[in-house]
């Protein structure tokens, strides 16, 4: 394999570093994990097929010492033509060690480099975007996360002693990213054993920004995690299959949802829109929040995936969501959609109020939403020139539209 950056038409100016040196002991497999089968491929070709979609990306597999051609098989095979700019490095007895290995391979010129688990085979080409996208805007280094959804309890001695607020935790994920001078430096400096690059990195001092990951880019690493990997391998194998178009059997057609809502001035309490509290302004009427912006965000994906609409799943049959804001509706239609086999996309909200004035807090909203739905949000606000019960200020109007794609 050539080792200089000039077998290839174009200077790289990314570098992914795949590690796939773990034995799969939890596996309870025979052989290093990644090169366990998820179907008729090893959980690292997976993981590289993904990889591939990244363009001019040198990409280099830490492979454990002794499977380096194994390795190589699954590389040449997902980088096809593009094989110059693939490479495989024997990796260390730690995590650590081997990654370190993999800089040791990467290009000179190379600007920005991504570690990323082989055992995240599913992770979409979409979120090794995003995080070369955050890198490229200023951030020193980039991890993608997923909200954590479940209740956190502290236990000591088998005994529950408090509970975790969850708001405050995510659950981080690959490739992380960073830039090439702020990964090298940082390894350098490590007098300690990391359980991931990002904490390595902002212990030598850099701070490390998020991005949305996505469900599909959860670990294998235990026998049960394996069966899911293999099942939505399946599912999306059938799916194709099953496409309208036979032209390419491997394109996923996505689908669109619109959803609007509404609510009029009048409820007890704060004002809650868009996943924020509003002191001091009128609140709506409603069987939770009457956040009119998040209802129609739920209708939206709902109706993407023909799974009903806010009424099935949220009704005044369900007191458990009386009084709910807005990270409770998302958190749990993702939930709906995951069971279902779906993934989110995105969603864009227009919302028509004579109050609150929304710009000044927009970003913040976004950020809420979308941390809560695990997925992109946008939304944005006008006025109906005082025409309607919006331009009187009776009330608030929300129109949604979502993307979704089968998982």
């Amino acid at each position: 394999m050539p080792s200089a950056a000039s077998a290839v038409s174009a200077v790289p100016r990314v570098a992914i570093v795949v590690v796939a040196a773990g034995s799969g002991t939890r596996l309870g497999a025979d052989m290093p994990k990644a090169f366990v089968g998820l179907d008729s491929r090893t959980i690292l070709r997976h993981a590289l097929v993904q990889v591939a979609e990244v363009p001019d990306a040198q990409v280099i597999v830490v492979a454990p010492e002794g499977r380096e051609g194994d390795a190589l098989t699954d590389l040449l095979g997902a980088l096809g033509d593009d094989r110059d700019r693939g490479s495989v490095v024997a990796g260390g007895d730690t995590r650590q060690r081997s990654v370190a290995a993999g800089l040791r391979a990467v290009w000179p010129d190379v600007e920005v480099v991504l570690i990323h688990d082989a055992a995240r085979a599913l992770t979409p080409a979409a979120v090794f975007a995003r995080v070369i996208g955050a890198v490229d805007a200023g951030a020193a280094g980039v991890i993608p996360v997923v909200p954590v959804v479940d209740t956190i309890k502290r236990v000591d001695n088998e005994e529950i002693i408090g509970v975790v607020d969850r708001s405050l935790l995510s659950a981080a994920q690959t490739p992380q990213g960073f830039r090439r001078d702020v990964l090298d430096a940082a390894y350098r400096a490590a007098d300690a054993e990391f359980t991931d690059d990002a904490a390595l990195v902002a212990d030598a001092g850099y701070t490390v920004a998020t991005v949305a990951g996505d469900e599909r880019s959860f670990k294998i690493t235990t026998p049960a995690d394996l069966d899911r990997a293999r099942a939505l391998v399946t599912r999306a194998d059938a799916a194709s299959l099953a496409a309208p178009s036979r032209l390419d059997p491997h394109v996923v057609v996505p689908r669109v949802g619109i959803g609007t809502d509404v609510h009029a001035v009048g409820g007890e309490g704060t004002l809650w829109l868009a996943g924020l509290a509003w002191p001091g302004e009128a609140p709506l009427s409603g069987h939770s929040d009457g956040d009119a912006v998040a209802h129609a965000i739920v209708d939206a994906l709902l109706a993407a995936a023909g799974l009903g609409d806010i009424g099935t799943h949220f009704g005044t049959d369900r007191p458990e969501f009386a009084g709910a804001h807005a990270d409770a509706f998302l958190s749990r239609t993702r939930e709906i959609l995951a069971a279902a086999g779906f993934r989110i996309g995105n969603v864009s909200v227009q919302m028509q109020a004579r109050r609150p004035r929304f710009s000044p807090r927009r970003h913040e909203a976004e950020a809420v939403l979308s941390a809560a739905l695990g997925a992109p949000v946008s939304v944005s606000a006008t006025t109906t020139d005082g025409l309607g019960f919006t331009g009187t200020g009776e009330g608030v109007s929300a129109y949604a539209v979502a993307l979704v794609w089968s998982a």
